[in-house]
């Protein structure tokens, strides 16, 4: 069992929702997270005067899967994510020990 853990841009986040769904990714969590790296920060204009807001707005995916489906889920990501500009993002795979359905109390890929 692995989690990918994906960042992408929060305009690419349909295109990759609707492919997930292609493939049967049921469920995932995503959250709203702020970053900094090689694009850097958006400036804004307030009232005439330029501010560096020093951040940027992305969205973070959470996935569990089994180590089957872990490499067709990472490309899916990465093809429907993808502008071919800096800061399109990043995903991540990590081990998993356990997963627990907490509704049933099934476990690992059961709970899958």
């Amino acid at each position: 069992m692995k989690k990918i853990e994906a960042v992408i841009r929060s305009s690419k986040f349909e295109d990759v929702r609707n492919a997930l769904g292609e493939i049967g990714v049921k469920f995932f969590t995503f959250m709203e997270v702020k970053g900094y790296g090689l694009q850097r920060g958006a400036h804004v204009t307030y009232r005439g005067a330029a501010y560096d807001v020093g951040y940027i707005a992305r969205l973070k995916l959470e996935i569990f899967a089994t180590e089957e489906k872990v490499e067709s889920i990472v490309s899916v990501i990465v093809k429907s994510g993808e502008t071919g500009e800096i800061g399109d993002g990043k995903v991540s795979v990590y081990p998993m020990e356990q997963v627990v359905r907490i509704r049933t109390g099934e476990k690992n890929e059961a709970a899958l």
